[in-house]
């Protein structure tokens, strides 16, 4: 299959997994303006409730109606359906401002967190499949020491995919685990290296401490490696998603974020408050169950897809 029939495929997984989202976004916008014959503060303070229900967020949905405002003013705009154009536009520009394309240049360690619940170490066994199909020579490190669960499941994963795991014992220290796996990493010429990392949030001041164990090992063992911390989010719980990114970004350098289950939840409209508020990327997204349903985020596509007619 030629990149562009994939990129088409995934389009159209995009499309049906953002069904209810664009319903719950575009819905309450569309009867919105179905209500109004002219523009006036009355229709600017409705859109902004409306999209407060579609779960963008206080901040964000201020950000965009004052935006809004500023444009329907300098195109002197009397008309709802250039109204819902210019919308479209400004969540495309939002969501795309911060769109710079995820590489990962020679060996390369991606730390990957987030609460349980998330789909973390489901998404860390899609991650290595996608990779190891682009030829890439993968390794998986399972640093989530502290639910027997997470390393048994990393390993089914591993075998799913056909990529090596490298594992301790339940209640192993994370830190020795990476420190394994970076050895194995190097002497295997190994060109990304996933660690599963434990999420603990009820317990700040330890996640901080082992984060930072596990970030000095890695600038100790392998200096030269391009490094990438990436958080699991769960588009379903939708603005505490956002929380949740806000809380680990206080003691976690991160690099991007991964969200789940954005398929059959109408709560997707939280990827324009993470991108609004936090400027941090989102670099996958999960559209469906299968080992090939975590796909590069494309700020293009989720746009075109949101505002997409029926």
């Amino acid at each position: 299959m030629d990149e562009q029939t994939k990129k088409k495929g995934f389009f159209q997984k995009m499309l049906s997994g953002l069904d209810k989202t664009r319903k719950n976004v575009l819905g309450g916008i569309d009867a919105v303006l179905g209500s109004f014959t002219k523009i006036d503060e009355d229709l600017f303070e409705e859109l902004e409730e409306a999209l407060i229900l579609a779960d963008v967020g206080v901040q964000t949905a201020t950000d965009i109606t004052e935006a809004l405002r500023k444009r329907v003013k300098l195109e002197r705009t009397e008309d709802a359906e250039t109204v819902r154009v210019l919308l479209a536009e400004i969540i495309s520009e939002m969501l795309t401002k911060d769109d710079v394309p995820l590489e990962l240049p020679g060996p390369t360690i991606m730390l990957v967190i987030g609460v349980n619940g998330v789909g973390k170490t489901t998404s860390i066994g899609k991650l290595a499949a996608h990779y190891k199909a682009q030829g890439k020579n993968v390794l998986l490190a399972a640093a989530d020491t502290f639910r027997a669960a997470a390393i048994d499941q990393l390993e089914v994963w591993g075998e799913r995919s056909g990529v090596p795991v490298i594992r301790h014992q339940e209640d192993s220290d994370p830190a020795a685990v990476v420190f394994d796996a970076i050895q194995a990493a190097k002497a295997r010429k190994a060109d990304l290296l996933i660690c599963d990392t434990a999420g603990r949030l009820h317990n700040k001041k330890n996640l901080m401490e082992e984060l930072r164990k596990i970030a000095k090992i890695i600038t100790r063992e392998y200096p030269e490696a391009h490094h990438e911390s990436f958080i699991v989010l769960d588009a379903t719980t939708g603005q505490n998603a956002l929380q949740q990114a806000t809380l680990f970004r206080e003691t976690a350098d991160l690099t991007g974020i991964i969200l789940t289950k954005l398929d059959g939840t109408a709560k997707g409209g939280v990827v324009i408050a993470i991108q609004n508020e936090l400027h941090l990327p989102v670099r996958f997204v999960g559209v469906g169950e299968g080992i090939d349903d975590m796909q590069p985020f494309d700020a293009k596509d989720f746009a075109a897809a949101l505002f997409a007619r029926e």
